[in-house]
C-alpha cells in the first residue's frame, strides 16, 4: 500500500463508509480497482472492504512513466467528482501545480497533463504553469498560486501525521486556511503540536476578528466608516472583479466573462472557508 497515494483520497466519514460497506457486501465489488506497477492508485475503500469480508474484486492496470504522472492522474480523477469541498478542490489544484512544475516540459513548455484544450479559442503558447492551470480549472492565476501554499502546508502536516492530513481533507479538522499557511513558516515542533491537536480534536478554529463598530449605526454608514475584516475583504474582492470586468467591457467574449465570474466565485469560496 502506497501511503502517499492513499493520503490523496479524502477519508469517508463513518456513516458514509458504513453505507458503502453495506452496498458492497450486498452487491459485490462492481467497480475494478486501479493499479499502476502493481500498486493500488484508486479504490482504497473498496480494497479494504473486500479484504475484510473476503469479497472478490477485479483490477485494471494503467501505465505511467513516473510517480508524478500517477499523482496528476489521481488529482484529475478526484477533481472530476463534483462532491468535493472548496478546501479539497484547493488542495488538488495546488498539488497539481506543484507536481506539474516538477515534470519535465517539452519545447513549448507544456506537457500532456497541463495543456488546455479549447474548441473555440486558439491555445495560448508558453503560458506559465499557474496560468495554464488557472485556465484548466476556470479560476484565477492567483488562486492557483494560493492553492499551492495550502497544498504545501497540508503536505507538511501530513509528514508529521498522515491521520491529521486525512482529517483536514475530510473536513473533520476545524482549521482555517490562515492557520494552514502559518505551518509554512512554523518549526517542526509547532507543526507536530498542531498535528497532535488535529488528531485529538482539540485544535481551536480561529475566527475572524469582530469589528468594534457601533451596532446602532445605520448598516450603510457602518460599512463605510467601520468595516469589519470580512466586509473589507468582500468589498476588496468585489471591487477588483468589477474593475477587471469594466476594463474588458465591449471586448470580452461570453467565455471570458464566465471565466472571470468563476474566478470571482472561487475567491469568495476561499474567503468562506476561512470563517
Amino acid at each position: 500500500m502506497d501511503e502517499e497515494f492513499k493520503a490523496l483520497l479524502p477519508a469517508l466519514d463513518k456513516e458514509s463508509f458504513a453505507q458503502f460497506e453495506e452496498n458492497i457486501i450486498e452487491n459485490g465489488c462492481m467497480i475494478p480497482l486501479v493499479l499502476w506497477d502493481n500498486i493500488l492508485i484508486d479504490g482504497f475503500n473498496r480494497y479494504k472492504i473486500c479484504m475484510e469480508h473476503d469479497i472478490p474484486f477485479k483490477t485494471i492496470s494503467k501505465e505511467f512513466d513516473s510517480r508524478e504522472r500517477v499523482l496528476i492522474w489521481i488529482i484529475l480523477n478526484q477533481v472530476s467528482r463534483r462532491n468535493l469541498t472548496p478546501l479539497q478542490l484547493s488542495y488538488y489544484r495546488g498539488l497539481h501545480y506543484m507536481v506539474d512544475k516538477a515534470l519535465v516540459k517539452n519545447a513549448s513548455g507544456k506537457n500532456q497533463y497541463s495543456e488546455v484544450k479549447s474548441q473555440n479559442e486558439t491555445k495560448p503558447q508558453n503560458l506559465s504553469t499557474a496560468s495554464r492551470l488557472a485556465m484548466q480549472y476556470n479560476v484565477s492565476r492567483n488562486t492557483v498560486l494560493r492553492d499551492s501554499q495550502v497544498a504545501e502546508a497540508i503536505d507538511i502536516l501530513g509528514e508529521a501525521s498522515p491521520e491529521a492530513k486525512r482529517n483536514v481533507l475530510s473536513g473533520a479538522a476545524g482549521i482555517t486556511r490562515k492557520q494552514l499557511k502559518e505551518l509554512l513558516t512554523g518549526t517542526e515542533e509547532e507543526v507536530s503540536d498542531i498535528a497532535a491537536k488535529i488528531e485529538d480534536g482539540s485544535l481551536e478554529r480561529r475566527k475572524p476578528r469582530v469589528s468594534d463598530a457601533d451596532p446602532n449605526k445605520d448598516p450603510a454608514e457602518r460599512f463605510a466608516t467601520d468595516p469589519s475584516p470580512l466586509e473589507t475583504a468582500v468589498k476588496r474582492l468585489t471591487d477588483t472583479f468589477l474593475s477587471e470586468l469594466r476594463a474588458k467591457s465591449g471586448s470580452a467574449t461570453a467565455a471570458q466573462q464566465r471565466a472571470a465570474l468563476k474566478s470571482h466565485i472561487a475567491d469568495l469560496e476561499e474567503l468562506l472557508v476561512q470563517l
